[in-house]
């Protein structure tokens, strides 16, 4: 059986809830159990209680609004890499090998990357933007945004390609095995 409760108990818990302890430390910090610190507390005039209810909320509430601040800037480095990837498939690109029974390397720069690589660049930056718009949707206009934001996108894909190729990507080029 444990020791009696005495009124030095009770005034240690009185002082160490007054600083904000909570039932845990209390019965660390005078060396009972907590069951015993929440009896005493329940006793108090008036009672004493450990209901922590309104910090975990606003706890939480900071939380979240931290989470929505790094899912933004995890959405704004999305963007960096969709608009990076987009730049490079018009630019110089070089191309290496290493190989032979020597293992010689190699190396070639081409004026721009070829079709499969501008593909693959192309899909980075759509799986780029698609995860950045999941992370941190638009919210206001958002349908008129999203369309003129990805309708600027297209014509400028589509203007890059007419001046490569001379035609529209959507053009017949004129040889229909059809």
């Amino acid at each position: 059986m444990g020791r009696p409760i005495d009124d030095d108990d009770r005034e240690q818990v009185r002082r160490l809830h007054a600083e904000g302890r909570s039932r845990n430390d209390i019965a660390r910090a005078i060396e009972r159990s907590p069951s015993t610190v929440s009896k005493i507390a329940a006793a108090c005039d008036p009672p004493l209680t450990f209901d922590r209810a309104a910090e975990v909320e606003t706890a939480t509430r900071v939380r979240r609004a931290d989470l929505a601040a790094r899912r933004a800037d995890l959405a704004l480095t999305l963007h960096d890499v969709a608009e990076r990837e987009i730049g490079r498939m018009t630019e110089p690109h070089l191309y290496f090998e290493w190989g032979g029974k020597d293992h010689t390397y190699a190396q070639k720069w081409q004026d721009e990357p070829t079709p499969v690589d501008r593909r693959t660049m192309m899909a980075t930056a759509g799986a780029a933007l698609d995860r950045s718009l999941k992370l941190a949707p638009p919210r206001d206009e958002v349908g008129e945004r999203s369309r003129s934001v990805i309708g600027r996108l297209m014509e400028g894909l589509a203007r890059n390609y007419a001046e490569r190729h001379g035609s529209s990507p959507d053009a017949p080029d004129g040889d229909d095995d059809g």
